[in-house]
């Protein structure tokens, strides 16, 4: 890795500098993240109760979009159920409308026993050709004591960890898909499950070493014929003897025993991957590290409201920066 090379000669390395260009309207738009201005179109106001349906069944009251809304604000301003009714009541109350209001148990309920939010996120294919994906994993910490307990009492707790697999469009910076699974779910068998969401042709797939494998590749072939792979073998990989390096693992591991795996890296452009570790840090500090759903279904929905608002806030506040020179004697 790039930030491990020379580790222990690092404090002489200076610091990289960058300038933001457009700070006005960066500015301006990190004042609108924390803004309370609402307003709802004539649109969601008749589709806020729900459409009357037609089998068996009682029926229900609010639409999808009423508990999708509801959830977002809670999840925005950091707020439980209970507390997230009484703050849409009181928007309601002050804008005039006599709609009603999710109350916290049929928010819980719906939340947790129906996917009417897994809309796909991913871009359509458009004029603006193959997209360059970046894929990463986290760990979110379920809502409770968990580790506190262990480390008091030494036993073990049944709260554990989810897994958080993000994919990322590298010019937007935006998520594009996203699973949540267990702890113990390996993050290339999420590959297939991620790209099944994304719509758009791949130019380019970038992971980091935990991805390395034959699946890898093909599933990512699979999708897109042509697709180039970035993913670093591991330090003891070798050249399948049945080719003669025309598969894209065998010409990375040739191009690291030639020319050394940093040469490797710039030539490829694999440093790119440190954007999706950049979307991974803001999907922590803005939404949260920990989940508050205990179910996890309830757990995947609160993922992809989550997802929804980075993805907004993103779009309201996006700096561009660029590299400054060092200063010459």
């Amino acid at each position: 890795m790039p930030f491990k090379h020379k580790a222990a000669r690092r404090h002489r390395i200076g610091k990289m500098k960058f300038k933001v260009t457009n700070w006005p309207e960066y500015e301006t738009g990190l004042r609108r993240r924390g803004g309370l201005t609402l307003w709802i179109t004539p649109e969601a106001l008749c589709s806020w109760q729900a459409p009357k349906r037609t089998t068996r069944g009682g029926q229900s009251r609010y639409s999808d979009l009423a508990i999708e809304t509801t959830l977002t604000l809670g999840l925005v301003f950091g707020l439980r159920l209970r507390q997230t009714e009484g703050l849409l009541t009181s928007v309601l109350q002050l804008m005039g409308l006599g709609l009603a209001v999710p109350d916290h148990t049929t928010l819980s309920r719906r939340a947790r026993t129906e996917r009417p939010f897994d809309r796909r996120q991913g871009r359509s294919v458009s004029a603006e050709g193959p997209i360059h994906v970046l894929i990463d994993s986290t760990g979110l910490e379920v809502y409770g004591a968990g580790q506190w307990l262990e480390e008091k009492y030494g036993g073990r707790s049944r709260r554990g960890w989810r897994k958080l697999h993000l994919a990322i469009d590298a010019d937007s910076g935006e998520i594009i898909a996203h699973v949540m699974t267990d702890q113990d779910t390996g993050d290339a068998s999420q590959v297939g499950p991620l790209l099944d969401q994304i719509d758009a042709s791949i130019g380019q797939f970038t992971a980091d070493g935990a991805y390395d494998g034959k699946p890898t590749y093909d599933v990512v072939t699979k999708h897109s014929v042509g697709a180039t792979v970035i993913i670093p073998p591991r330090s003891n990989a070798v050249n399948r003897s049945d080719t003669e390096t025309a598969n894209q693992r065998d010409r990375h591991i040739e191009a690291i025993n030639t020319n050394g795996r940093m040469k490797w890296q710039a030539a490829t452009g694999y440093g790119k991957r440190s954007l999706a570790e950049s979307a991974i840090g803001r999907y922590k500090s803005l939404i949260g590290r920990r989940l508050r759903a205990r179910s996890f279904g309830a757990q995947q929905t609160e993922v992809v409201v989550g997802c929804a608002i980075l993805n907004r806030m993103f779009a309201c506040a996006r700096p561009k920066s660029v590299r400054c020179k060092k200063a010459t004697a």
